[in-house]
């Protein structure tokens, strides 16, 4: 396998940290035990929190399809984090 196959893009970075956001709210099964957990608000929050740190630090370096990536996917996050603190149901259907 080359280099280029095997780089991770960081569309596929903020995809996956996105992914363990879903797994942390309960919308998702954990890929390791195959089963939904109870949301952790706390850890899908620290989650929210990295990509907005990482939007911060990469301002002005990403291309428009990365930026609007992170800028929908932290709109999305943000907006399932208070669904759930409202008690509000998964968005996400089995």
């Amino acid at each position: 396998m080359s280099t280029s196959e095997s780089a991770i893009t960081f569309s596929d970075f903020i995809l996956s940290l996105g992914h363990t956001a879903a797994v942390h709210f309960g919308d998702i099964a954990d890929p390791y035990t195959g089963q939904r957990t109870e949301p952790n608000l706390a850890a899908a929050a620290h989650m929210i929190e990295l990509i907005a740190l990482l939007q911060v630090k990469t301002k002005g370096n990403l291309i428009e399809p990365e930026a609007r990536l992170v800028d929908d996917l932290l709109y999305d996050l943000r907006l399932r984090y208070v669904q759930l603190q409202e008690g509000e149901k998964r968005i996400v259907e089995p």
